[in-house]
């Protein structure tokens, strides 16, 4: 990294009444983010009635995979507000690789329902943008996790960036997958059997609930990787 690089700390420039405010206010928007994953997963649970047919478990995989697990697998490095307390950052970054690993299982099974339900129908396929903009995002998916065995085996697969470089380029793709993901969550929104479950108002605040979230986690990863000129002062 260039010698008049470095890593922005929080709160920078801040006085120290104004300081505390700001980690309040990002520790409620850190555990608003958790609520708001874990409670979009949950309702669209209870909307899909998993079981009632092979399309019913599409959403159920898809939202468990990236409203809950890929957003708990990036705010779990978050200082502010992680329900996760372990201390070293070995351990946070093995329950960031199980979370991921859910979110590709997670995700292949969704597609697979999908697949089938449609088959079954006998319906075509990639007619939507919903669809088309899920398989972008199930690609993303796979290789922002090929990128994070990168970071994790830099001399194994012999790359010649140093791992504080393969770390930036790993958050700033994991940033991409996750705003890919959070536009997709929002089309599926759009689509017949959602406006035909939730109508009026409800449909309103679901339509807006997905982008709070990717706000935080987007907070999250530029305040810990972007870089920036130091002041001379």
């Amino acid at each position: 990294m260039p010698s008049d690089v470095e890593y922005s700390p929080v709160g920078e420039g801040l006085g120290m009444r104004d300081y505390w405010l700001y980690v309040w206010l990002r520790r409620a928007a850190v555990i608003a983010a958790h609520v708001t994953g874990m409670g979009l997963t949950l309702i669209i649970t209870l909307l899909s009635r998993p079981g009632t047919s092979l399309f019913s478990w599409h959403p159920v995989c898809m939202s468990f995979a990236y409203c809950l697990c890929m957003t708990e697998g990036v705010l779990l490095f978050s200082a502010e507000g992680s329900p996760f307390c372990f201390k070293s950052r070995k351990g946070k970054v093995r329950l960031h690789w199980f979370c991921q690993a859910l979110v590709l299982i997670a995700a292949a099974a969704g597609l697979g329902f999908m697949v089938a339900s449609k088959n079954l129908s006998e319906l075509p396929h990639l007619l939507s943008w919903h669809s088309v903009l899920g398989v972008c995002t199930l690609a993303a998916t796979a290789l922002q996790a090929a990128c994070g065995l990168c970071v994790i085996f830099p001399q194994l697969l012999r790359l010649s960036s140093t791992p504080l470089r393969l770390k930036l380029y790993h958050a700033t793709c994991g940033l991409v997958v996750y705003l890919l993901a959070t536009v997709t969550v929002v089309s599926a929104m759009f689509s017949d059997w959602f406006q035909a479950t939730v109508k009026g108002t409800a449909w309103w605040a679901f339509l807006l609930l997905p982008l709070f979230p990717a706000l935080v986690v987007m907070n999250q990863i530029t305040n810990s990787y972007l870089p920036r000129k130091k002041i001379t002062r």
